[in-house]
């Protein structure tokens, strides 16, 4: 199997050798091919998304990638098409997602035990569009006294991750998908998106639906989280209420995700690159080893991915290589030794 591996940078290259161990370890034969992206790709090529490492994970189909660190204001990027219009990005994760044509992020949170307390069982999926929404970078300086940015929503991508959403929940036995928004403030944009949501619902019977207004959403995930199941979303909806469900169930460090498309898929964690501790050999891998666990069962590998699921489980649930962001003292390699011999058992 070969797979592409975009190493990122902060703790990029460390959790992506984490779980390079962890997926050898399934003893699936895997190639890994490296795909030149960020600032290893600026050294040679003087851009950091060359054209032909978007080629080669087109050619690839499967891929996972370490975080990017993306400065405070300076995160637009150009990037040429074969044609020779060019194309703006707010980042180079946005680039890497609209270049690829990957339209859904799937965020399966859950809680652990002995880690999440009251949020053990917590068990959300969120479906975040990623094309488009104030994400897109249709933005404007007016002067220096304001600035300005369109909130995209097409029917396209919200039908779009819609269906995805539904057909995800039907597939993995999910119960419910909960459309959330703010369609009663901003009622064109958002409301387009609950309407798409409704109109794909109908199609599913057999799946339970419902809608919650975003700020309702916050609350309803900390005091009653066991109202949801699927959450389809927005890009920036998405983005905040994933990060605010790592929190719940321990750490940023828990919550795996991918980048899905008719063709191409690229897993990450959903965490940034955390330059603050990059080197010292404490970042903790788990959500980058559970994402490539998420890349196993989308290859097809369901047995390997439990076996990498439950060996990361109980290791946490054990207690006794946990890294320092979980209130332990082990190191990230530690932590992966520790993961690599439960699948080595398991297998």
């Amino acid at each position: 199997m070969r797979v592409g591996v975009i190493q990122g940078n902060g703790i990029g290259p460390e959790i992506v050798g984490a779980t390079i161990q962890v997926l050898e370890a399934t003893k699936i034969d895997f190639e890994w091919v490296d795909v030149e992206i960020g600032d290893e790709a600026i050294e040679q090529y003087g851009h950091p998304l060359p054209p032909h490492s978007v080629d080669l994970l087109r050619e690839l189909k499967y891929a996972f990638k370490g975080p990017f660190v993306v400065e405070k204001m300076k995160g637009r990027l150009l990037c040429t098409q074969p044609d020779g219009t060019q194309m703006i990005y707010p980042s180079l994760n946005n680039a890497i997602r609209r270049e690829l044509s990957l339209f859904v992020c799937p965020r399966p949170i859950k809680g652990v035990k002995n880690i999440s307390g009251a949020y053990e069982d917590f068990d959300v999926v969120i479906m975040r569009e990623i094309t488009e929404d104030v994400y897109a970078a249709i933005e404007h300086s007016i002067g220096d006294v304001a600035a300005e940015c369109v909130k995209l929503t097409t029917r396209e991508a919200a039908i779009r991750v819609a269906q995805y959403s539904f057909e995800y929940a039907r597939r993995h036995g999910r119960k419910k998908v909960t459309c959330v928004h703010k369609a009663n403030a901003i009622s064109i944009t958002d409301g387009l998106f609950l309407a798409c949501f409704r109109e794909v619902a109908a199609r599913f019977p057999d799946i339970e639906s419902d809608d919650v207004m975003v700020d309702a959403a916050a609350y309803y995930l900390v005091t009653d989280h066991r109202r949801f199941d699927v959450i389809t979303t927005s890009n920036q909806y998405g983005d905040i209420l994933s990060d605010l469900c790592a929190g719940l169930v321990g750490s940023l460090g828990l919550a795996p995700g991918g980048n899905i498309g008719f063709d191409v898929s690229v897993f990450e964690a959903s965490h940034g690159a955390a330059p603050d501790i990059a080197g010292q050999g404490i970042a903790n891998p788990t959500a980058m080893i559970l994402s490539g666990a998420f890349m196993l069962r989308h290859m097809g590998f369901d047995r390997e991915a439990g076996v990498v699921e439950h060996a990361v489980w109980d290791v946490l649930e054990e207690r006794q290589a946990l890294t320092p962001d979980l209130g332990g003292s082990a190191t990230t390699a530690e932590y992966t030794q520790a993961v690599v011999a439960k699948v080595e058992q398991r297998i």
